[in-house]
């Protein structure tokens, strides 16, 4: 159903009141999603895929229980990984990655590669 023009007036001024006296959260609030929960568990959960092979790889010469702990690291965030994608779906993947592109991944990782350069270009000047 809806709105009135009545009931979307209000919302607007309710809306409007809001940026006024809290940009910050409006922003905040602008940008968050229903997928932003899902999305930062996707990246805990590669994270523990990562630190989970580096486990078996680390330690499988040395002991056959602490590359099987890794083991279970790795399965329980391959487990995770699996559950956060079919909870964003399709729609929140596509968001995800739109949001990525929209940003620029120069501002996701800072400007790292720039002043490596200019380090290497000033020693080549010398």
């Amino acid at each position: 159903m809806p709105l009135s023009e009545e009931e979307q007036r209000i919302l607007s001024e309710i809306e409007s009141q809001l940026y006024a006296s809290d940009p910050a959260l409006a922003k905040e609030i602008a940008d968050s999603t229903i997928y932003r929960h899902a999305a930062r568990n996707l990246k805990w959960g590669i994270v523990g895929f990562v630190v989970g092979t580096a486990i078996i790889l680390g330690t499988l010469h040395i002991n056959f229980v602490l590359s099987f702990l890794g083991f279970l690291v790795l399965l329980g965030s391959t487990l995770s990984i699996v559950r956060d994608i079919r909870r964003m779906g399709r729609a929140g993947m596509e968001q995800l990655s739109s949001s990525v592109r929209a940003s620029g991944l120069r501002e996701r990782f800072g400007s790292s590669g720039d002043r490596m350069r200019d380090r290497f270009r000033k020693s080549e000047e010398d």
